[in-house]
């Protein structure tokens, strides 16, 4: 039977390990254990990067995991509970190794996903599941680990742990000022999701003909530097290259003071989601639906019809719910006009409300 909000539970353990976007859709269904069950501790096994993206989390002790530690990482991560039991342990990812892991975590209820979406034996790892429920975002999916503690996830509450320095820095990079900016953030780790450089050029070239500023943000991989350089190639003026320049705490302070975040389906989209601003998201390998930005899709291109269509010989609809359509060559079905269209209608909106 469930158990009522009312039933004492006095400490409850999260697991979710990776990655950033994910992470970011467990901040809610936190807050919401932390509304309901005031007095139960809250601890998340959480991966090292997406750790420190969150440091700070109120309410909520980390115990980090890093995947290449492999065995001797779980057996560590076992002796740090110190003789712990949790009442609850939410298991909200099904991946081989995060299941594998979760049997290291002592605990009496144990939490999964339906069968529908279990996969890698996650159903001898748990004794409670979620409900069934398809065709949902996977923000919403995510805050029903709540239901079987006999709570419900009925509001969306971020508010990420941003230091102040972080905002600091982020008003450091360019000015306070009437300058609209888009922030590009060009690339996905899955890399079939990223966009073409010379397409994402074409559009910054449109904004910044329209009196933008355009700023380029990523991480300190050859892949984001390399794409972030043939972008600068051919832009006709110069942006703000903030490429490997930040870190995971400035990030969403950065992406705090764009106007518009343009972004295949990525961490950065959801984070820049959380923050407040609006999404230019690109959509053909992933359903929008599904994983794109929660708050407001009404600035996305969607071509993951297109998508099913062309590689798997079926619409969308017929597929199973959450089907990536990761091909090479996938993500040129997103159009440079579909992408300014998308633009045109932000700057419509902008404009129509006095921004």
């Amino acid at each position: 039977m469930p158990t009522s909000p009312t039933t004492p539970l006095s400490s409850i353990c999260l697991l979710r390990l990776s990655a950033l976007g994910d992470v970011t859709h467990v901040v809610p269904l936190v807050r919401t254990l932390r509304e309901g069950l005031p007095h139960a501790a809250l601890h998340w096994v959480i991966g090292k990067g997406e750790r420190r993206l969150l440091e700070g989390l109120e309410g909520v002790t980390f115990h980090e995991y890093d995947k290449r530690s492999g065995w001797a990482g779980m057996r560590t991560l076992r002796r740090g509970f110190d003789g712990m039991r949790f009442d609850g342990l939410l298991q909200m990812q099904v991946a081989a190794r995060a299941n594998l892991l979760s049997a290291f975590i002592p605990a009496r209820r144990r939490v999964g996903y339906d069968r529908s979406r279990s996969k890698d034996l996650h159903g001898l790892f748990v004794n409670e599941r979620i409900p069934d429920r398809p065709g949902i975002h996977v923000l919403d999916a995510i805050g029903s680990f709540c239901e079987p503690l006999g709570l419900r996830q009925t509001r969306v509450q971020w508010d990420l742990p941003v230091p102040d320095d972080a905002r600091e820095w982020a008003r450091a990079q360019w000015p306070v000022d009437d300058t609209p900016t888009l922030v590009i953030s060009p690339c996905s780790s899955h890399v079939l999701r990223n966009w073409r450089a010379e397409r994402y050029a074409a559009v910054a070239n449109h904004a910044a003909a329209r009196g933008w500023r355009v700023v380029l943000c990523g991480g300190r991989s050859e892949l984001e530097r390399a794409t972030g350089d043939a972008i600068l190639a051919v832009l006709d003026s110069p942006a703000l290259d903030l490429i490997g320049k930040d870190t995971l705490k400035q990030l969403p302070a950065l992406l705090e003071r764009a106007d518009l975040v343009m972004t295949p389906d990525s961490g950065p989209m959801h984070i820049a989601n959380a923050m407040g601003a609006k999404v230019l998201g690109l959509h053909a390998a992933s359903n929008p639906a599904r994983s794109g930005p929660y708050s407001d899709r009404r600035y996305c291109v969607d071509r993951y019809d297109d998508a099913a269509r062309r590689f798997r010989d079926k619409p969308a609809s017929a597929l199973p719910w959450g089907t990536k359509i990761e091909h090479e060559g996938v993500m040129d079905l997103v159009t440079v006009d579909e992408a300014i269209a998308a633009f045109e209608r932000f700057v419509a909106d902008r404009s129509r409300h006095g921004a």
